[in-house]
């Protein structure tokens, strides 16, 4: 019996579109250069934010809400040693340089100037739990730098407070706040607060409600009367205009919608990452770079690696925890190829930074830089790539792992079609040709 040609086509083309990982996201060129950075930083700590238009890190003092990241590299280095071993990564402890360089980190539980912004900072001591689940200090810390975030929390706007303003009333909230989520849930898991959990979760049903358009955008910020909850303004602050899209925004949203459905298992959230994922896949540029925002004049618009590699790690995040299978090899084929994409468009041997070509703030006018955070998640993804086995740890796609898709519906399909991408494309390849040849 003859199958439908269409079918044939179709699964071809599904096949054929999966991309093999860039190499670079395997190269012993992460290691050297990040182990180079942490011995060049400087007694009295400093971290890395971004660099300056050759290629040099400009460093910043503690109290900075990029601070947590390069720590957390150095977490994520140890995963990657833990996960390869050899191609440079056992040139250093990458624990014991992690748990270093974030000791400065500490004293920013009670005071700091950061804000709403301690759920980055406590990434580094996240990491720590999850290797070492006794460590005291590290619970607390969590635990501090929530009690911090939750004291920014209005009952009456439904928010957390992003930043500060000289109006006590003008209650500001960006859409980057929903990462800084995170850091109330492991404190709320650590300690039993429920309390800590709702103020996450009202939260992110209120950014739910006030910052995403009908078509899956977002509004960078989002400016509320803390007297009476009401919504006064949507406007961006980093964007093209308050009409825009901004899409590391567009990133941070997928990412931290697909983090509260994991805790939360609330399909709304769910839902909301979907359409913001899809948003964010449906308009990026035929060349497929993504651009510092959607809607800018493409003649005054840089392109933002760091949203890239945002992004990108946020897809295989969401599809590890995708009930659809087909969802889920929608979210991991996109975040392949916008990987290999920043890849080639950004991977900079000479510079100290792992990419290039990121826009910290084009308002700012800082841009074409190398940034903390873009690095940091580059470094995750290749990580995410290597543990779901759709790559090894030399780039290659894996053939016989297993991944961690943690839906108990889809991961068997999921394994099975990533893993065997490369054999299957070449099976139906023969089956196509075979069909053709009986039809003539």
């Amino acid at each position: 019996m003859l199958l439908n040609l269409g079918t044939f086509v179709a699964s071809l083309a599904l096949l054929s579109s999966a991309q093999t990982p860039a190499a670079e996201l395997f190269s012993s060129s992460i290691a050297s250069k990040i182990l180079a950075t942490t011995n060049s930083l400087p007694a009295s700590i400093q971290y890395p934010q971004w660099t300056t238009a050759a290629g040099d890190w400009s460093l910043f003092p503690p109290d900075t809400w990029t601070s947590g990241f390069f720590p957390a590299t150095l977490y994520a280095l140890n995963t990657r040693k833990t996960l390869c071993g050899g191609n440079a990564l056992d040139a250093a402890d990458w624990l014991s340089l992690g748990r270093a360089t974030s000791a400065a980190l500490a004293p920013l539980t009670t005071t700091n100037t950061v804000g709403h912004d301690v759920g980055f900072l406590s990434f580094p001591y996240i990491e720590e739990l999850k290797i070492d689940p006794s460590n005291t200090t590290a619970a607390e810390l969590v635990n501090g730098f929530a009690t911090y975030l939750a004291d920014r929390f209005s009952s009456t706007v439904g928010c957390t407070r992003s930043w500060d303003t000289s109006d006590p009333t003008d209650f500001q909230v960006i859409i980057d706040n929903m990462m800084n989520l995170q850091v109330l849930l492991w404190s709320s898991s650590l300690t039993g607060n429920s309390t800590l959990a709702t103020i996450a979760t009202t939260h992110a049903t209120t950014t739910m409600k006030n910052h995403i358009r009908d078509d899956g955008s977002t509004w960078h910020v989002v400016e509320y009367n803390e007297t009476t909850g009401d919504v006064i303004k949507k406007r961006t602050a980093q964007g093209y205009s308050d009409s825009s899209t901004w899409t590391r925004g567009q990133a941070w949203a997928v990412y931290g919608f697909a983090n509260m459905y994991n805790w939360t298992k609330n399909t709304d959230f769910l839902d909301t990452s979907r359409k913001l994922a899809t948003f964010f896949l449906d308009n990026i540029p035929s060349d497929g770079i993504i651009p510092w925002d959607f809607n800018a004049p493409t003649a005054d618009r840089p392109v933002d690696s760091s949203a890239a590699t945002i992004v990108a790690t946020a897809l295989l995040f969401l599809s590890k925890i995708e009930p659809d299978s087909s969802n889920a090899k929608k979210w991991q084929t996109n975040a392949v190829e916008i990987l290999n994409n920043v890849t080639t468009l950004a991977w900079n041997e000479p510079w100290e930074s792992l990419l290039s070509n990121g826009t910290v703030n084009k308002p700012g006018d800082n841009f074409l830089t190398g940034i903390t955070y873009g690095d940091y998640y580059y470094v995750v993804a290749g990580n995410e790539l290597i543990s779901m086995g759709l790559a090894d740890c030399s780039g290659a796609v894996a053939s016989g792992s297993s991944s961690q898709t943690s839906s108990a519906s889809s991961s068997s399909e999921t394994t099975s079609d990533a893993h065997t991408i490369n054999v299957n494309a070449f099976i139906w390849t023969i089956f196509v040709t075979l069909y053709l040849c009986i039809l003539n």
